[in-house]
């Protein structure tokens, strides 16, 4: 991986971490957070998208790769809270 792609990936992650904390309301967190929460919700989004037979960008700064990785990762925040509840709730 060259040095373009690991920026691409850390902004991507960055801008999609930071929308899903916006859509689900948990805060925009720090960027660190935001980046991990976004890159993880990148490779969730795309495994969904893939498993729903939805064509899902594969790399790059797209619409459809910023798409994608908000989706996942809005996923990914509400499975989080989901355990984070059951867990308050012990």
């Amino acid at each position: 991986m060259d040095v373009m792609s690991l920026v691409i990936w850390l902004v991507l992650g960055a801008v999609a971490g930071w929308l899903a904390g916006m859509i689900m309301k948990t805060g925009s967190g720090n960027i660190v957070t935001n980046i991990i929460v976004g890159i993880v919700g990148a490779f969730l989004g795309g495994w969904i998208a893939s498993k729903i037979g939805v064509a899902s960008a594969t790399g790059g700064l797209s619409i459809m790769s910023i798409i994608t990785a908000v989706v996942g990762a809005c996923v990914l925040l509400f499975i989080l809270g989901l355990i984070q509840k059951g867990r308050s709730n012990v």
